[in-house]
Parts: C-alpha cells; structure tokens; sequence
C-alpha cells in the first residue's frame, strides 16, 4: 500500500507538533506493507538531507515561505504527486491543508485527515489565513474518506458544526518513556544549574504566550532563586519573534533555539518546572513530554490541556498573571521535582497500530467499489 503525506514541514529535526508526531508515527508504519512518502517543504529541509528515515521516503517540493498560504500551496502540490505515482491513500496532518481535498477527490484518490485542532483560533493567523483554514476544516469534514482527531474535542467540532460522526477515529498523540540524562554538559554550555530552573518549550508565536510567562517570572520572587529557559524559536522572523527575543533578554531569561534530541532531552530531565502558558493547543505534544520525564508541570487551563486529566495545582486560569505567579510559588515550595503520571494512553506504538486499521479499512472499501 503507497501512502503519501503532506501537510508537515517535514522531519527529521524540524520545530512543531506535527513534525514530532509524523516523525515518531511513520517509522512505525512503514514497512514491507507500507511504503510511506512523506511531502516535505524544500525552505526547511537541510542541504544534502537523507531522503530515507527509518524506512520513511521523502519527496521534497519547494515552496515559498508565504504565511498563511504555503502549507496549502504545498498540499496542493503534494496530491499532484500522489496522483502521479498512483498513491492508494493522501494522508494530510492539519485542516488548513485539507482545502486541497476538493482536488485529491477530483483526481480519485483516498483521503485520511489528520485534524490537530482548530488552528484558525491562533492569534498569529491574518483575516485570508482564518478563512482559508475555516474552509480546509469543512472541506475535510464534507469530503475526507476518514477522519483521525487527537482528542474529543475536536470531535464534538466535528459534530456540532458539520453533523460529521462517521469515520471519525480518536487516536490520541504519542510521547515516549525516555531514559533520564543525568549528563549536564548542555546545561553547563548554556549555562543553567540542574533542577534551578523552569522550562517551556516551542513556537515563538503568540498563542504560546511566552511574553506572559517572562511577565509572571519576573514579577514573582521565583526569579531570585530560578532562571527561565525557553527552547524554540520563530520559523519565520515576525514582530512578535523579534519583541520576544529582545524581552528574554533584558530580563536574563535563557534561549536556546530549535533543539531536539539529547540537547533538548537534557533539558527535560534537569528542569525543576515545565510550563505551558499557551492560549491555542491540539493535544501537546510538549506537555506529554514534560510528563515523560516525570517532570512538575503547570499549563493554561484550556479545553485541549484539561484532557491530559492533571491536578488543580497543575493549571492555572489563562490570561490570569497572579494565579500563574501563586501555582508556580507553590510548584516549588519544596525541593522535589519529580512526578510520575499514568501515560499509558499516549503510547507510540498503539497509534500506530490504530493509523494502520484507519488505512486497512479504507483500502479494503477500496477494493470493494
């Protein structure tokens, strides 16, 4: 079975929740059965990149880096090619990219659909954006041969505004049980001090509302006794990047770029406090992470967090400074920084058994038209 997937950036070692997820999901797929071709945008693969990863192919296609408009012109491109090559089945990952479904049915191919969640909400989203991504979602809902949604939520969207509850599968997000680095050689690089620290990790956009957790550490007596490291950046420089980066600095808050792998697992296993302050998630893939590593964890109370099923400690009201500030008081009012938390539900391996049923089911109807 030939399965083409587009609507990521791309992987290995590129920033955002859908890269992390295709990243650890399609190794698992791919195999003798499965030939797995993964779409990803030229302006973010490295020069001289592997075309192959854990039995994962890869088309590069390029496209301009146009916010709002590339990951569809992409989509757009990327059926193209599954037509050429005769794919069984169009994956697509994100509903701002399912305004290309029109196209892929048109030519007669098979749709999944990957909804992350209802990206039009995003603060950095223009007028155009929103309204091309509030159509990719109905596209989807209308069209999509299946539908796989990360949390219940998006299917009560589902249900609510498109009367769509056929072929629609929860399969959650993933997140590994990693090994503790006790190995601090990045930290001293940076430098910060083992478990002296609070952490947040991703995108500088502004639904991750960075700005507001630099304005709550630093307004709290936290920052006396902990530093602030943040691990991300800005796919594309924008205003909001820029006031970011400059805002950390002149309040001594640690940035440490894009990172993934062991600089990034060194940084889990040795924060005393993981926090997501962000207004707009799916179901994030950062928070499972932190939890991974067993690490305290606070985040914004919205919908999409509230699914992971945490403590009242561990939330705090979005938009609400002092309670932000009291939560993260009261994280660390004693030494301990270890959690441990039931991760069953997020496990890799079950996903994608249950991506893989999704596939069967559509290529054996397939069959039978």
């Amino acid at each position: 079975m030939k399965i083409v997937v587009c609507g990521t950036r791309g992987f290995p070692d590129i920033q955002g929740g859908i890269e992390t997820h295709c990243e650890e999901l399609f190794p698992r797929i791919a195999n003798s059965e499965f030939e797995v071709i993964v779409t990803r945008r030229s302006p973010y693969v490295a020069k001289n990149a592997p075309q192959t990863y854990q039995h994962v192919k890869f088309k590069d296609i390029n496209v301009p880096k146009i916010t709002g408009l590339e990951s569809a012109l992409h989509t757009f491109l990327s059926i193209i090619y599954a037509w050429r090559i005769k794919a069984d089945i169009v994956h697509i990952h994100g509903v701002g990219p399912s305004i290309a479904i029109p196209v892929a049915k048109i030519l007669g191919l098979k749709t999944v659909v990957t909804h992350h969640g209802p990206d039009y909400e995003r603060k950095k989203w223009g007028r155009i954006a929103k309204c091309i991504i509030k159509t990719g979602e109905r596209f989807a809902a209308r069209y999509a041969d299946e539908i796989i949604i990360i949390s219940s939520l998006i299917g009560d969207i589902l249900k609510n505004k498109y009367h769509r509850t056929h072929h629609v599968h929860l399969i959650y997000n993933g997140v590994n049980i990693p090994e503790q680095i006790v190995s601090t050689d990045y930290l001293d690089s940076l430098p910060v001090i083992p478990n002296k620290y609070l952490l947040a990790v991703g995108r500088f956009v502004e639904e991750k509302n960075f700005d507001f957790l630099i304005d709550a550490y630093k307004q709290s007596d936290i920052h006396t006794k902990y530093q602030l490291a943040i691990a991300g950046d800005s796919d594309i420089e924008t205003t909001y990047s820029l006031k970011l980066k400059a805002k950390a600095k002149a309040n001594g808050v640690v940035l440490t770029g894009m990172i993934k792998g062991k600089k990034l697992a060194e940084l889990y296993s040795n924060a005393a406090l993981f926090v997501l302050p962000s207004s707009h998630e799916g179901l994030p893939i950062t928070l499972l992470e932190a939890m991974s590593y067993k690490r305290k964890v606070i985040a914004s109370n919205i919908p999409a967090n509230l699914t992971v099923g945490l403590d009242n400690d561990s939330y705090f009201e979005l938009g609400n400074i002092q309670d932000l500030k009291d939560k993260i008081v009261k994280q660390l009012q004693n030494d301990e920084t270890e959690k441990t938390y039931d991760l069953s539900t997020y496990n890799w391996d079950t996903i994608a058994s249950e991506t893989i049923t999704v596939y069967k089911n559509i290529y054996s109807s397939t069959l039978t038209d």
